[in-house]
């Protein structure tokens, strides 16, 4: 087929395309100019706008420019060998290829924007709508409203409050009164009695007189359970697997509270041939005095520390004053003049 039978075939549709190339480009043009007029009367503020949007726009309009001109050098029958455009319209295209995975990293947030814009709020399945506002730690509440509320203690919010927004204050430190502490030596005695009494009735010579006293029946344990005897044997597993791999195996914190009370179940044990002091029962003031000497030890001892040779010496009066081994440092030995153990 020649050339000028290409050209006849081709002749009606490029008198289409070009009709339809000037309707559209007299609605661009149209809407360009609206858009144009309405930004510069400020209807459509762009200072504090995205700044990757703004670069994609230009380089955008860049690429219609330089596209423009070739289509009009092409159709004025020019050569487009060399031409100046070529080069610019690749390298704004590699440069908008290279800007595609950041578009789809702030693909999220345009919307979100584009749509508080337009809606004027956010969505209600909005993860952000979560986010702590700085402001609602503002109190809502003028002086003179706190006020009230401090004086009116019990009453309802519905009582005429009038809330004001951004109202900050200097922070105010609670007022704290320091109170005189009342209790006596007296006071302290008979609290100090009282414990004595209630360990007394705790221990195991009184239960031992409930027992043999009182009309309940007597209960018998087995000391021997099947799950104690279990536990025994895989505590000697344990220490012979030790033994054997010199290993350390760790203990959790279930199996060393089993032992705690296993310990105190067979502390038990030790008390049958000891008589708690019972005193406080009698009238007696022989633990009081134990305790009250205690007390007095403790109190005696923080005025001591120890030296670099590991002997304690008294803060005021020296070393020759009270001299003690830091080994049997005990209250029984808290006594002045004493040397040693």
């Amino acid at each position: 087929m020649a050339a000028p039978e290409v050209l006849e075939s081709d002749l009606p549709s490029a008198v289409t395309l070009l009709k339809n190339l000037q309707e559209q480009v007299v609605a661009v043009t149209a809407q360009v100019q609206a858009l144009t007029k309405k930004v510069r009367a400020g209807a459509y503020p762009t200072e504090k706008g995205l700044s990757f949007l703004e670069v994609k726009d230009q380089l955008l309009l860049m690429y219609l420019m330089d596209l423009s001109h070739l289509i009009l050098d092409k159709a004025s029958g020019g050569s487009l060998q060399g031409h100046a455009a070529v080069l610019r319209l690749v390298e704004i295209r590699t440069v908008l290829e290279k800007l595609r995975p950041l578009d789809q990293k702030l693909k999220y947030q345009i919307d979100k924007l584009v749509k508080t814009a337009v809606t004027g709020s956010l969505s209600e399945n909005d993860p952000l709508r979560f986010k702590p506002h700085p402001s609602n730690m503002i109190s809502k509440l003028s002086s003179e409203d706190e006020e009230e509320d401090e004086t009116e203690d019990g009453q309802s919010e519905a009582s005429g409050k009038k809330a004001t927004k951004g109202v900050s204050k200097k922070y105010v430190p609670p007022r704290l009164v320091p109170v005189h502490y009342d209790e006596t030596e007296a006071e302290r005695e008979k609290k100090r009695l009282e414990r004595a009494k209630r360990r007394a009735l705790s221990s195991s010579v009184i239960r031992e007189l409930k027992e043999q006293y009182s009309d309940a029946p007597e209960e018998i344990r087995d000391a021997r359970h099947p799950h104690v005897t279990r536990q025994s044997q895989e505590d000697q597993h344990r220490i012979n697997y030790e033994e054997s791999m010199m290993v350390r195996l760790s203990v959790s914190k279930r199996e060393r509270g089993r032992r705690k009370r296993a310990n105190v179940m067979s502390s038990q044990l030790h008390s049958l041939t000891h008589f708690s002091d019972i005193s406080a029962l009698t009238g007696g003031t022989a633990h009081l005095d134990e305790v009250r000497l205690r007390y007095s030890c403790r109190r005696q001892l923080s005025f001591f520390q120890p030296n670099i040779f590991g002997n304690y010496y008294h803060k005021e009066l020296g070393e020759g004053f009270w001299h003690l081994e830091i080994h049997c440092l005990s209250f029984a030995s808290l006594s002045p003049g004493s040397e040693s153990c």
